[in-house]
Parts: structure tokens; sequence; C-alpha cells
């Protein structure tokens, strides 16, 4: 159950980090990213790691998107 519900977050977040590749929407990044780690959580609650791994994505593209944007383009 745990493992469903971190793959609906991981999705959930992926889906609103598209149009953060925008110039000038790289800020929604930081409200993204909290909701990529409340999933991450509950994968780590979880036996299967699908979910999990899936929110440590979603995690890495947005870190690298505010790290290129300088944490705010």
């Amino acid at each position: 159950m745990f493992n469903i519900l971190s793959v609906l977050i991981g999705l959930f977040a992926l889906i609103l980090m598209i149009p953060t590749v925008i110039p000038l929407l790289g800020w929604a990044n930081w409200f993204i990213l909290p909701v990529a780690v409340v999933g991450l959580l509950f994968g780590l609650l979880s036996s299967r790691t699908s979910g999990r791994n899936l929110c440590l994505i979603v995690i890495a593209l947005g870190s690298l998107r505010l790290f290129l944007g300088g944490g705010i383009i």
C-alpha cells in the first residue's frame, strides 16, 4: 500500500515538474521537492522499491534544475 502511495505521489510531483523547465519557472521546484520527499518517506516504509526510486529520480531532477538555475530561475 505504501508503495502505491509513493508511486502516485512521485508521478504527481513529476507531472508538476514538467512546466519548471520553462525559463523563470524553476522556483516552483522549491514547492515540488518537499512533495517528492514525502513520497520518498512512504517509499522507505514499503517493502518494494519502485516508488522510492521514482521519488529519488524526481528529487534528483528537481535538485539539478535548481542548481542549474541558481535556485530561482
